[in-house]
């Protein structure tokens, strides 16, 4: 890293400073926690008390790789992570009573994907309609990995959890992230997004669903399409109407999202709201 610093100072970089420090001897100050580089140490960044800094750490590092990798805007896909690749061995079958079919909403997801994917690859330098996911399995895997079918970046926003999770595969590498706050997570799902598709789900993806519309309901955020795959699935899970009848949401709160039934019929509502052609998606990328 140069020297040089933006107003033209020629200062050493934090790195630098960093590698002249381990050269430093080997003494009883040297080797108190106190005498270290406060950047470099873990243990003073993990106090309490640093607890503001951690969080603008984690708003600042993927902003920042986001901007270097040009990526402009978002198509995000939220859903259940219980709903694994049907060629997968112990992929669920449709229960009885119950209107989720899995096999049906994994492919939905993987082809949305794919439709919004080649369509965003034809916008020069700058990445749009970028699919961006909450980095697990099921439907978050299925929109990645429709990314990844036809050769697109797409992004993963992982969190550690007390259970055992890993990013799936289909994540693009450079654009997949891990963190620790909740409320950062989905702040960066927000940012960039143009559109949100809410696949079947449980509590994270009605977190996330109702934090969307109340920004939208309120104005923190500018309205945006917000599609909900599989009506009958919605409708048995949360009754708008209801709301609306008692009077805690306004008749015109049901206006902030629509239902869609398939892939294509999601493609068509971004578009239509955008005032692009749905036939961009059908050239290839």
């Amino acid at each position: 890293m140069d020297k040089a610093s933006d107003d033209g100072r020629r200062l050493p970089s934090a790195g630098e400073d960093l590698a002249r420090a381990e050269l430093e001897p080997d003494t009883p100050q040297t080797r108190s926690p106190s005498y270290r580089l406060a950047f470099a140490d873990l243990d003073f960044l993990l106090r309490d008390e640093l607890r503001p800094v951690r969080l603008q750490l984690e708003q600042l590092k993927p902003e920042m790789l986001l901007r270097e990798h040009r990526i402009d805007s978002t198509v995000v896909v939220f859903g259940s992570s219980r709903i694994p690749a049907p060629e997968a061995a112990a992929a669920p079958t449709r229960r009885r009573g119950c209107v989720l079919d899995p096999e049906r909403t994994y492919a939905a997801a993987r082809e949305f994907a794919r439709l919004v994917s080649r369509a965003g690859q034809k916008h020069g330098p700058e990445r749009r309609f970028v699919i961006m996911t909450g980095g697990g399995p099921g439907v978050m895997e299925a929109a990645n990995r429709g990314a990844h079918d036809v050769g697109a970046e797409s992004i993963g926003l992982n969190i550690v959890l007390p259970h055992e999770q890993a990013p799936n595969p289909y994540i693009t590498p450079e654009l997949c992230f891990q963190f620790h706050y909740f409320a950062v997570r989905k702040l960066h799902f927000m940012l960039r997004a143009r559109a949100l598709v809410c696949f079947p789900g449980g509590y994270g993806t009605l977190d996330e669903l109702f934090e969307a519309l109340n920004l939208v309901q309120s104005g923190k955020a500018e309205p945006m399409p917000i599609l909900l795959y599989d009506e009958k699935y919605w409708r048995r899970i949360v009754n708008f109407e209801a709301m609306v009848e008692e009077g805690v949401i306004a008749p015109a709160d049901l206006r902030l999202f629509r239902y869609v039934e398939n892939a294509e019929a999601a493609w068509r509502a971004i578009c239509a709201h955008y005032d692009l052609d749905p036939a961009l998606a059908d050239e290839g990328s």
